[in-house]
């Protein structure tokens, strides 16, 4: 008996890069693509999925390399409380250095690195070292004021304002991070309202 296939990874492939690279031409300067999910080792999507690449996201950023950038979101609490990723059972401080490592394999890197939430916690700190001793771009954003139900304090140099801009250099900025509540989202608006600022 022939093995269904749920999942066409060429089809995927072809449509979604063409999809992200026609909303590329829709925006004069940036757009921001929130990456969620597992970018690689997506083995409860291929169980769910038949016929599912594991790592059919990393194939569609090496598609999308020479227009896009990659920004690494973790949240500090995270890193303070030593979370631990359930499948490969290490903490998402040790899994960011992997993912950079991974990426670097697929001819990939990180364009930046944010801690976001981050209140001087001792071992974000030491994380960050880390990553700028591996010559990684390390940026910082604290909690936002306001957050979630202010939005004249949100949007405003209080808020997105007070966090570090992120600069970058291709037109797709792809943002990423280990786990839900890395700050992904927030990133992306801080961004914006930068842009905002500086007239684009």
């Amino acid at each position: 008996m022939a093995k269904e296939i749920g999942f066409d990874n060429e089809k995927y492939l072809k449509e979604q890069s063409t999809a992200i690279l026609e909303r590329v031409k829709g925006f004069s300067d940036k757009l921001y693509l929130e990456f969620g999910g597992k970018l690689l080792f997506d083995y409860h999507a291929s169980r769910v999925l038949p016929g599912f690449d594991p790592n059919v996201k990393m194939r569609l950023l090496q598609k999308l390399k020479d227009k896009a950038e990659i920004i690494l979101c973790i949240h500090a609490g995270d890193i303070e409380r030593r979370k631990v990723r359930a499948d490969f059972g290490i903490t998402y401080d040790a899994d960011a250095f992997k993912f950079i490592d991974d990426l670097r394999s697929w001819d990939l890197d990180v364009s930046a690195v944010v801690i976001t939430r981050f209140a001087e916690q001792p071992a974000a700190k030491i994380f960050k070292n880390k990553l700028e001793r591996r010559n990684v771009r390390v940026f910082t954003h604290r909690f936002t004021k306001g957050y979630p139900t202010d939005v004249d304090v949100i949007v405003s140099d209080e808020g997105y304002g007070a966090n570090d801009y992120i600069t970058t250099q291709r037109p797709l900025i792809v943002v990423t991070g280990p786990c839900p509540g890395s700050g992904k989202l927030a990133t992306c608006l801080s961004q914006l309202y930068h842009d905002h600022k500086k007239g684009i």
